[in-house]
């Protein structure tokens, strides 16, 4: 009992489908999704963010980070090992995994680094200077007035 029913959203607003089905997915993601590897994600500025994810035991090589329709998506997959070992106890968990994060609209990941055994990825929100709010200068209404409509309309 975890779907939540968006129609009625749809009849009353416009252009809000994609955040609907991002809540869907989000909600619908939580339950099926484990919890390996575990991750933080922090504000770093005003438009900054960074994703820590613990990969303990995979090298860069073996790391893949992916920004696809509007998601990042964080790869490990360990190389098979030349020889094999008889191993008494595995505690370090070094399966692969594919992390999954919903980006919001323009946000871009700046840099990947690994550090320590942990994954930052540094993402940045740059808004376009079009959807940026603008000063509109307000002109006297003498101008205007001095024209004739015809040549308002021509103008």
């Amino acid at each position: 009992m975890r779907h939540f029913d968006f129609s009625p959203l749809y009849r009353s607003t416009v252009g809000f489908d994609r955040l609907a089905n991002v809540l869907d997915q989000a909600l619908s993601s939580d339950v099926t999704q484990n919890s390996y590897p575990p991750y933080n994600i922090e504000k770093t500025g005003d438009d900054a963010y960074r994703i820590t994810l613990a990969v303990a035991g995979f090298a860069d090589a073996e790391l893949s980070v992916e920004v696809r329709d509007g998601q990042l998506i964080v790869t490990g997959r360990k190389a098979e090992a030349e020889e094999k070992t008889n191993v008494l106890h595995r505690g370090i968990a070094t399966r692969a995994f594919e992390r999954r994060f919903q980006l919001a609209d323009h946000v871009r990941v700046v840099e990947a680094v690994t550090e320590n055994g942990l994954l930052h990825v540094s993402l940045v929100r740059e808004i376009p200077e079009a959807l940026k709010p603008r000063k509109i200068e307000i002109s006297g209404t003498k101008a205007l007035e001095a024209q004739p409509v015809e040549a308002q309309a021509a103008a």
